[in-house]
């Protein structure tokens, strides 16, 4: 039995190049009961948890704070998400914990099969989230799945393209000289698809597209999946040389391998990369808060 439960020939051809809402039944598994999450909890390295709160305004997403796990066990930590306005963000629980391990290559080798997809750097990782609280409006250079398996949210995904997200902005964020996190206005709402997760659907969206989410009124529980293809590298690699093209001045676009052009560019990213020539941005939140019992 797939773990996808709603796999059609349309869909598998247009994962990773679309927005696409797929059902699921990873809810099922008892590894994602209160029992299976304090385990996680105590297990997953806890120099690696992250640890947010947050406001209430969707516009104000400088109110994103990063605290301290404290000396909490996992019950704690699993009752302050329960009670409490955090995000507790595992990620990379494929590298650290072998039954995540093994359920990322059950992941992955379903979606081979059904979808022809290759797929490297992946990141597998497990949000437990609080009652109401919310991710801001942000973009990501990887592809990405959301899988609910607790709870329910609600995520806005907008297009990759003006207003939502212009050209010079993503290439900065994959040049790493700003953060993924921009500006919201609220009237980009109307011209974005809004998904509601309840436990066993999943969402998986266009790279690069901007989305923000908002928990329900209970503990949520999701999995977040980060991947890479030949293709999403190719156009991680296009967007990267564009920026450094256009800091001299010129107007580059977007191309798709194997248009020549992109084949070019992608040549001079690795280049300069391996050479340093690009600054990164580096954002590293002070911790603000610690959790106590």
């Amino acid at each position: 039995m797939t773990i996808i439960t709603d796999w059609t020939a349309e869909k598998a051809a247009r994962m990773t190049r679309a927005n696409l809402a797929f059902q699921h039944s990873l809810h099922e598994r008892p590894m994602f009961d209160d029992a299976g999450l304090i385990s996680l909890l105590d297990r997953y390295p806890r120099e690696k948890l992250g640890v947010f709160t947050m406001g209430e305004d969707p516009v104000d997403w400088g109110s994103w704070r990063r605290g301290s796990p404290g000396d909490l066990s996992g019950e704690q930590l699993l009752r302050a998400a329960q009670e409490g306005r955090i995000w507790l963000n595992l990620r990379h629980a494929n590298d650290y914990l072998p039954e995540y391990a093994a359920l990322e290559e059950e992941i992955f080798a379903e979606k081979r099969d059904k979808a022809g997809l290759r797929t490297f750097k992946r990141d597998l990782g497990m949000l437990i989230s609080s009652a109401n609280a919310q991710v801001f409006y942000h973009l990501d250079v990887p592809l990405v799945s959301l899988w609910q398996l607790r709870g329910q949210k609600r995520v806005w995904v907008y297009p990759v393209a003006e207003p939502c997200v212009g050209a010079e902005q993503l290439e900065r964020i994959v040049l790493r000289e700003t953060a993924e996190q921009m500006a919201f206005e609220p009237s980009m709402d109307a011209v974005a698809e809004v998904y509601d997760l309840t436990p066993g659907k999943m969402v998986t969206w266009a790279q690069n597209a901007p989305h923000r989410i908002v928990n329900g009124p209970m503990l949520n529980v999701s999995l977040s999946i980060e991947f890479m293809t030949p293709a999403a590298l190719m156009r991680a690699n296009v967007l990267y040389a564009n920026g450094m093209l256009r800091k001299s001045g010129a107007r580059p676009r977007i191309q798709t391998a194997p248009h020549p052009k992109a084949l070019v560019k992608i040549a001079f990213a690795r280049a300069a990369k391996a050479a340093g020539v690009s600054k990164t941005f580096e954002r590293t939140l002070p911790e603000t808060f610690r959790l106590e019992a």
